[in-house]
């Protein structure tokens, strides 16, 4: 039997190396690479590597070196055949049938490469000529770099139906047919399938043309079209420009996906040459497969529009069976309605490497887009997303994947509807300023950022409106404070009135000046003057009647901080134990059960030690006055 290349190509494609020598030699990861003692002779320190990725063992012992099929003849010792075909067998391919016409396939397929090849040169010797001129406009319109066209191998398709067939007549119908770029139709002669379009060749990990995109030069449908599959093209396997981005991606050690080949050449043209992009459809088991051969955690691109979301949610869903520990997807948004190609053009390499570091991993998009698919007013509703979780969790089939997902599940659940808030506050230890603390008390730091709810309750206007003038006047007098509590007060900027704008505006100067360091008292009161916050500046500023340490302009530094701390603690914590405490009202009054009762004789008592609290601190600092500063 002779089997082709190609066939040859994807049965090593298909087989994880690792795998098949891990079930007979104990692997470990090192880098991109496994690790083990050699079978193949005695030693005690591990010299035998596995790559995945280039499909290859190697002893540094011994030099034994192969891939699947040696491995299975070398160590197994198996015959040639019988080795491929148990692969064959654990890949799902079925193995070519033995016939005398094998090696005139093979010989054939040789031939659709060249075929492939110089098509590929037609269609780039048209760019350069006088009909390319249109298509060349197109480019230049996109910011495609001549370099960038010349890398990509960028070619056009002469608005003519026998152009191609002409140039490339040696070949014959048959052959030009068969690779896809004639299309036959019975009783009429054949005709160029592409035609008036930018020709985007598409090649294989090997670098070889094995089809190609066409996009339309002005209006039209479909603006792209494929190659059809061939015996050369999958298009369910085939990643564009993956040949390219796979070197980059292993010395990046990341791979992003994108949706179209404009984006890849975009992005590459950027200075980002690790993206690849799926063929027209969603991306497909095998696809994935390929990713994370490549890199463990492939990042998704898509565009920022809905048909771009949906896609992304697809791509996650179809990922989850094929999950194992440390192999996964993350997801970049981004603007909405721009793809990667319109960000780079815009703005460039840097907007799109902001949105990287941003980047979501899968746990996290699974649990917004269900989080967002239904109301959950109601007790079924609440009950259907945790049905939607489970059965998601249940798909992925690696079992210690499976049970991180449905722990991450619950536990989010859990936090999202507030089944346990009543046991939280009743554990949450209170802040204690060095003031107040007790002979080996341990400091504890504040409360964390307020909730969503809380949010929406302050921007009703319910904060503590004289409490959260004191802290302004703190944080006036002592605005190296405002920069450790950036995201805080950037919240309290939704308190409705004056209140809101002057905490937005304290926020927007402390930004502009955090760089030089430059910050102080009289110049942070100067910058909020000229925004119009001259007399409730100045007013804050003579604030000593206030009962804290931080709002006089005697205190000790020290001191006025980390009340300060606390107060700024007790202001943002308030609103979310009152939404809490209404919230747990209305269920009380709507069924009296125990648990509900102690749930809302909880955040009573937390109410209570929050007002105890601000009381300690007003204490404290009527304690430092009465002291006076030869005391102190």
């Amino acid at each position: 039997m002779s089997l082709t290349p190609a066939f040859l190509d994807e049965l090593r494609a298909r087989t994880s190396l690792s795998a098949l020598l891990g079930k007979t030699v104990k692997l470990t990861r090192a880098g991109r690479e496994m690790k083990g003692c050699c079978p193949f002779h005695n030693e005690k320190t591990p010299s035998f590597y596995v790559n995945d990725d280039k499909g290859f063992y190697h002893c540094f012992g011994c030099s034994a070196h192969g891939d699947a099929i040696r491995w299975l003849t070398d160590h197994q010792g198996l015959p040639f055949m019988d080795a491929v075909k148990e692969l064959a067998a654990a890949a799902g391919m079925e193995v070519p049938a033995q016939d005398r016409h094998a090696a005139q396939r093979a010989e054939r397929a040789k031939s659709l490469h060249d075929v492939m090849q110089a098509a590929a040169d037609f269609f780039v010797q048209q760019l350069g000529g006088i009909d390319g001129a249109e298509a060349r406009a197109l480019l230049d319109r996109r910011g495609v770099s001549p370099a960038s066209v010349k890398a990509f191998g960028i070619g056009y398709a002469p608005n003519s139906r026998t152009r191609l067939r002409a140039a490339l007549k040696d070949f014959g119908d048959a052959m030009l047919v068969e690779a896809g770029l004639l299309i036959q139709v019975e009783g009429k002669e054949p005709y160029d399938r592409f035609r008036g379009r930018l020709m985007i060749p598409i090649r294989d990990p090997r670098g070889r043309v094995i089809a190609f995109g066409g996009r339309i030069i002005g209006e039209g449908e479909p603006k792209y079209l494929n190659s059809p599959d061939t015996p050369l093209f999958d298009k369910g396997r085939t990643l564009y420009n993956l040949d390219r981005a796979a070197p980059a991606a292993r010395k990046a050690d990341r791979l992003f996906v994108v949706e179209g080949y404009m984006d890849a050449i975009a992005l590459a043209q950027g200075g980002v040459g690790e993206a690849v992009a799926p063929l027209g459809t969603a991306l497909t088991e095998a696809q994935l497969e390929r990713l994370w051969r490549v890199v463990d955690v492939p990042v998704l691109c898509l565009d920022g529009d809905a048909a771009g979301q949906k896609a992304a949610i697809r791509a996650a869903h179809r990922a989850l069976p094929m999950l194992a520990p440390g192999r996964s997807l993350a997801f970049v948004t981004l603007p909405d309605g721009q793809d990667p190609d319109d960000l780079m053009r815009a703005k460039g390499p840097a907007a799109f490497e902001t949105l990287v570091r941003e980047a979501e991993p899968l746990v996290d998009r699974l649990w917004k887009h269900e989080l967002a698919a239904e109301p959950l007013g109601t007790p079924e509703q609440r009950a259907g997303l945790k049905r939607r979780l489970s059965e998601l969790a249940q798909s992925i089939a690696d079992p210690s994947v499976k049970g991180e997902y449905q722990a991450e599940f619950r536990h989010r659940f859990d936090e999202q509807f507030a089944r346990n808030r009543a046991t939280n506050f009743q554990q949450r230890q209170p802040f204690y300023p060095m003031a107040q603390r007790r002979p080996g008390q341990k400091w504890t730091p504040p409360p964390p950022p307020v909730t969503e709810d809380a949010k929406k309750l302050r921007a009703a206007g319910g904060i503590d409106r004289v409490l959260a003038k004191a802290v302004l006047a703190g944080l006036i007098r002592h605005p190296a404070e405002i920069a450790r509590h950036m995201e805080v007060l950037g919240s309290l900027k939704l308190a409705d009135g004056a209140l809101g704008r002057l905490f937005e505006a304290v926020v927007d100067v402390a930004l502009e000046d955090r760089r030089d360091g430059t910050l102080d008292s009289g110049r942070l009161v100067t910058i909020l003057a000229r925004s119009g916050f001259d007399t409730v500046a100045h007013d804050l500023l003579r604030a000593d009647t206030m009962p804290y340490s931080f709002t006089r302009a005697d205190g000790d530094t020290k001191q006025a901080c980390e009340d300060l701390d606390e107060a700024i603690a007790i202001l943002v914590t308030r609103p979310e134990v009152d939404a809490a405490l209404a919230e747990a009202t209305s269920a009380m009054q709507a069924r009296f059960t125990d648990e509900a009762f102690e749930r809302q004789v909880a955040l009573v008592n937390e109410q209570r030690a929050l007002d105890q609290r601000l009381a300690n601190l007003v204490q404290a600092n009527e304690d430092a006055r009465a002291l006076g500063p030869e005391d102190d």
